[in-house]
C-alpha cells in the first residue's frame, strides 16, 4: 500500500513542479519531451507491475480464477496504467499497458477455463439464412391469406 501511496505522491511532486514552472517567470521550465515522457511512463508501469506481483503474492493458487477475490488487484493494475498514462498524456490504451496486461494474464490466468458453455454466433451462412427465410415467407403468407379472403364464401 504504501509503494501505491508513493506512486501517486511521486505524480503529484511532478505535477507540482509543472504548475510551478507555468506560473512562475523566474523558475526554469522543464520542457517535458516525447522520451522523456516515455521513460518515466516506462519507470512508473514497472512500479505498478511490481505493486500488482506483490498483492498477487496473496491470492492462492485455487483462487486464481475466482474474480471477486482477483479483481481488486487486477483493477488496482489497470488503474495505476490507466492513470499515469492520463497523468502524463502519455494515451491510453498503449503498448507498455498492453503488455503488462498480457503478462499479467499469461502468468497468473492462463490456466483459467470457462465453467459455463460460451455461445458464439453462428457461421455467417447459417445465420444468413436464419435472417433471409422469414423474410421470404412474409410475402407467400401474405398472398397465401389475401388469395384465401378473396374466395367470397364465409368460413364457418
Amino acid at each position: 500500500a504504501l509503494l501505491w501511496t508513493g506512486l501517486w505522491q511521486a505524480g503529484a511532486e511532478v505535477e507540482g513542479f509543472t504548475q510551478d514552472a507555468r506560473t512562475s517567470p523566474t523558475v526554469a521550465t522543464f520542457n517535458w519531451t516525447a522520451q522523456l515522457v516515455e521513460e518515466t511512463y516506462t519507470n512508473i508501469t514497472q512500479k505498478c507491475w511490481e505493486f500488482f506481483v506483490d498483492l498477487m503474492r496473496n491470492v492462492t493458487a485455487s483462487e486464481l480464477c475466482e474474480w471477486k477475490v482477483i479483481s481488486r488487484p487486477y483493477s488496482l493494475l489497470q488503474a495505476c496504467l490507466e492513470g499515469w498514462a492520463d497523468h502524463l498524456r502519455y494515451g491510453y490504451p498503449n503498448a507498455l499497458a498492453e503488455q503488462y496486461i498480457f503478462q499479467s494474464h499469461h502468468r497468473y490466468f492462463l490456466n483459467c477455463t470457462l465453467e459455463h458453455q460460451v455461445y458464439f454466433d453462428p457461421p455467417e451462412d447459417v445465420l444468413l439464412a436464419m435472417i433471409i427465410a422469414p423474410i421470404c415467407l412474409i410475402p407467400f403468407l401474405v398472398t397465401l391469406v389475401i388469395w384465401r379472403s378473396k374466395d367470397g364464401k364465409a368460413q364457418p
